[in-house]
C-alpha cells in the first residue's frame, strides 16, 4: 500500500541545507516527491511510499537534522498521485 503526505515543517529550516538533507534522506527511504522553500520561512514537502517509511522520515524530520532547529511539523495524508524520484523546487 502506497501513501502519500503534504508536510510543513516551522522553525529554523532555511539557508541551513533542510533541503538538500531532506532530499537524500528520502532517497535513502525509496520515497517519492519533493521539498520547496515557503515565503513564511518554513518548508513544504510531499512524501509518497509505504506508510513505515513514511513514518520515518517524520520522524528524521522532526529530530532537526544538521544545523536545522524544527519547532512544529503539521502532516495531511492526501490521495497518491503519480510522483517520479524526489526533488527539490526552487
Amino acid at each position: 500500500m502506497i501513501k502519500q503526505f503534504e508536510i510543513n515543517i516551522y522553525g529554523r529550516v532555511q539557508g541551513v541545507g533542510f533541503r538538500y538533507a531532506a532530499r537524500n534522506q528520502a532517497r535513502i527511504l525509496g520515497l517519492k516527491g519533493w521539498v520547496e522553500n515557503r515565503q513564511d520561512g518554513s518548508v513544504y514537502a510531499v512524501v509518497q511510499g509505504h506508510p513505515e517509511k513514511c513514518l520515518a522520515f517524520f520522524r528524521w524530520c522532526r529530530e532537526s537534522p544538521g544545523y536545522s532547529w524544527v519547532e512544529r511539523v503539521d502532516i495531511f495524508e492526501k490521495n497518491p498521485g503519480i510522483l517520479p524520484g524526489f526533488t527539490v523546487k526552487y
